[in-house]
């Protein structure tokens, strides 16, 4: 059984929709034993007490010093022996001691079908925004590993969703959710845990 350690910052709605696959037996042979949040006044971490999964807090203004904010999380990960980092609309950039210490262990999800509409500064609504912007008739959401490149790590899961006409950058976010990250998420948290995905050339392949 793995440690599912999952980072947040915000409301956790993603952390619910993984709550709700390990609810239903959706994540096999993984467990989400801790939720580490980068606000101590996050809903997400109402969510985690709500359903007895231990917590912590980790702010980036409490070190004076990046280096110090990446040895210190990377440090508390370990401590909370994760096998799996899983980020849940996490705000803080992970850095080089982190991303090292857990190659091919962390798992984000980005509200686009990447290479569209990703990379530095595409997050949260800006995202839906340029998609929006650009006219495109299709987005959604992909699961991939995170690298040092921002939204660049191997691609474990992508589905599209329909953008529709009159959508607001609101109304796309939340159907994204729906039909695409609250389901590929769970997904590919639990084809890592049960050893079912191998990264060949920074293509993650999966065997069923």
């Amino acid at each position: 059984m793995k440690n599912i350690v999952v980072l947040v910052s915000g409301g956790g709605t993603n952390l619910q929709a993984l709550i709700d696959a390990q609810n239903s037996g959706l994540i096999e042979n993984g467990k989400i034993t801790c939720v580490i949040s980068s606000n101590p006044n996050a809903y997400a971490l109402t969510r985690a007490k709500d359903n007895d999964i231990d917590s912590a807090v980790i702010s980036r203004k409490d070190f004076d010093d990046f280096n110090e904010y990446d040895k210190a999380l990377t440090q508390l990960l370990k401590d909370k022996n994760a096998d799996l980092v899983v980020l849940a609309g996490f705000l803080t950039i992970l850095g080089h001691e982190v991303i090292s210490a857990f190659e091919n262990r962390i798992i984000n999800i980005h509200p686009a079908l990447i290479p569209s509409f990703c990379g530095e500064g595409f997050y949260g609504l800006k995202v839906h925004e340029a998609a929006l912007k650009k006219g495109v008739k299709l987005s959604g959401a992909t699961a991939h590993f995170v690298t040092e490149e921002c939204d660049g790590g191997p691609i474990i899961l992508q589905k599209a969703v329909e953008v529709k006409n009159g959508d607001t950058p609101e109304v796309l976010q939340k159907r994204i959710m729906e039909q695409a990250e609250w389901k590929i998420l769970p997904r590919a948290v639990s084809l890592f845990c049960q050893d079912k995905i191998q990264v060949i050339d920074n293509h993650a392949v999966i065997s069923e």
